[in-house]
């Protein structure tokens, strides 16, 4: 009986606090708006203290696949610590525009990278993955071949940033030893994608005005956030996560359940601003944005109120472009060819 009642008062104050929450830098159309909006931003999504050094890259192996070069290497992270990395680099002198591609999440954390850009060696469990969410195409490959150079790390947790054994009831700990050193996990993720654009941009035959982002679930966060935070990004495709932040907080939601929150969740950042509150600092820049009725982590009523809420953000221009698709949560081979399509727009060849 105790512990029933309780849990009703629990269920009553988190619902008291639904109802008053209100994001205090909520989207405006005054000028005024976006400057402090985007430092407050940037003060809660990024690691603080990166002193922009060098990368001190590693080229560990290199493999000639015809039209491109594909490169596994290292780069030094917003922790100081080796970022292991796929490159993907055109043939050609260049310039060439590029895509900084972001994994997702999906609970699988031996694979990063790999989930986007075909690993240097054999592996069925990358190859599952990619027919399972990505229709059977790795993405990067798609994007090489029509002409972009394609970088992929892994994010802090997966692929060779991860453990032998690493399961969805590790993040929690791996979260709370991150917050115990002053850090957040998702912040660290979001600086790691922040240097990789630069080090990307920084890359010879590369065209720096000329890189974009792109990601699928988590991967979609993080490519909207970096946009966000990061003007050098002049376009971004995020794919099937869009949301309002209520919409995430209903009984059963995904982001109420297990562990995996702690990797997307900035602390302090919903008191002032909801995720399409931070996309639209992305506004006048063109963003695409998937989403499908048929996306059981996603309430598709939410999905739209946040497109509805970010349309005021860009205007009659049509830098926004919000794009129902069928078959739920994946990003299929014709998603990624309409992402292509869409890249080429907007940043050319």
């Amino acid at each position: 009986m105790w512990a029933a009642a309780h849990a009703d008062g629990l269920d009553e104050t988190l619902a008291g606090l639904q109802r008053l929450w209100r994001a205090r830098q909520a989207w405006r159309p005054a000028g005024a708006w976006r400057a402090p909006a985007l430092a407050t931003a940037r003060a809660l999504m990024l690691r603080p203290g990166d002193d922009g050094s060098g990368f001190a890259t590693e080229v560990l192996t290199e493999q000639d696949r015809g039209s491109h070069v594909v490169q596994h290497l290292t780069l030094r992270g917003a922790l100081g610590d080796r970022v292991p990395a796929l490159f993907l680099r055109p043939r050609g002198p260049g310039p060439h525009p590029a895509v900084l591609a972001l994994h997702d999440h999906g609970a699988r954390f031996d694979i990063g990278k790999d989930k986007l850009i075909r690993p240097l060696q054999p592996s069925p469990v990358a190859d599952a993955w990619v027919q399972r969410w990505y229709g059977g195409g790795f993405v990067g490959e798609a994007l090489v071949e029509a002409g972009f150079a394609v970088l992929a790390i892994d994010a802090l947790g997966w692929g060779d940033r991860s453990r032998a054994g690493f399961a969805r009831d590790d993040q929690q700990a791996l979260a709370s030893h991150l917050m115990q050193l002053g850090h957040s996990w998702a912040g660290v993720i979001a600086s790691d994608d922040l240097r990789s654009h630069r080090w990307l941009r920084e890359q010879p035959g590369i065209d720096a005005a000329r890189v974009a982002t792109l990601g699928f679930s988590m991967g979609a966060l993080r490519a909207w956030q970096l946009a966000a935070v990061c003007s050098e990004v002049p376009a971004c495709v995020a794919a099937h996560w869009m949301c309002i932040r209520r919409g995430l907080l209903r009984p059963g939601e995904h982001t109420l359940a297990g562990q995996s929150a702690f990797s997307m969740a900035h602390p302090g950042l919903p008191a002032e601003l909801d995720h399409p509150d931070v996309a639209a600092l992305i506004a006048p820049r063109p963003l695409l944005l998937m989403g499908s009725p048929e996306d059981r982590l996603f309430p598709w009523d939410a999905v739209q109120q946040a497109w509805a809420a970010l349309r005021p953000a860009w205007g009659p221009s049509g830098g926004l472009d919000t794009r129902a698709t069928p078959g739920g949560h994946r990003f299929d081979i014709p998603q990624q060819r309409a992402a292509i399509t869409w890249l080429r727009t907007h940043l050319g060849r």
